[in-house]
């Protein structure tokens, strides 16, 4: 059995800027959505017919040959040696369903503030997780049956929280998932979840966390939203963003 899958989400045109991984026991998987990939040698190549970065997402798990999945879009460059520490963790934690690791920008600063060790996630402190930084033990996670909603991420209405989703599901199915300090990826300083202060960034974080905490969602998003106030746009914002709208 191949280690590890990295299984990329991209659009056709871009494929070409995807390298093989060093590793011989790592599968390379590129998903493209709406037109045939460009050949890259020694690659799982897979065209889907939709739109949306979550049906890649979910695509990935369907057809990954590794023990591991690790998420990835065309302008991710990962670490081939933080990897290989995320894989060695995971073997020596076979509880742990899935490994939250951390980025750095194009500089070599760290993307966010990470917590300086080990942490298990709770739907209180995986908000902000990127789908680079995660990676799956792929059997248990179809095994409990997760899969990232598609009614989130890049390419639909809902344009973030996918990967918070996907770790609130697993939680409540019974999953296991932890943060490590592993650098794993370089990824560009703007990503998708970046914007603030539209009402089109607002509801969209609205409807996140609706959909992880339902009928409580109204108090997790003063929580969050005190703490976010200035991002929002200040107190009439905050108090929309409490109303949902």
């Amino acid at each position: 059995m191949l280690k590890l899958t990295i299984g990329y989400s991209v659009l056709a045109e871009r494929a070409k800027n995807i390298t093989q991984p060093q590793n011989s026991n790592w599968e390379l998987m590129v998903i493209t959505q709406g037109e045939t990939s460009y050949g890259i040698p020694n690659a799982k190549q897979i065209s889907l017919n939709s739109l949306g970065v979550a049906k890649s997402r979910n695509c990935a798990i369907d057809n990954a040959s590794g023990e591991y999945l690790v998420f990835a879009d065309d302008d991710i460059v990962f670490s081939e040696d933080g990897l290989q520490k995320a894989i060695d963790y995971l073997d020596a934690h076979p509880q742990v369903s899935l490994l939250l690791t951390q980025a750095t920008d194009p500089s070599g600063n760290l993307r966010k503030q990470y917590p300086p060790g080990e942490e298990k996630l709770s739907l209180y402190n995986s908000a902000r997780a990127a789908t680079y930084e995660m990676i799956v033990r792929v059997a248990e996670i179809r095994r409990l049956g997760i899969r990232f909603d598609e009614e989130f991420g890049a390419g639909v209405e809902n344009y973030l929280g996918d990967e918070y989703i996907f770790i609130a599901d697993l939680l409540r199915a019974g999953g296991s998932a932890k943060f490590v300090p592993i650098t794993t990826a370089i990824h560009p300083e703007q990503s998708s979840g970046a914007g603030w202060g539209t009402a089109r960034d607002r509801i969209a974080r609205v409807r996140v966390f609706t959909r992880v905490f339902g009928m409580a969602a109204p108090l997790v998003r003063l929580a969050f939203g005190a703490r976010r106030i200035r991002e929002l746009g200040g107190i009439g914002k905050l108090f929309l963003f409490i109303l949902g709208r």
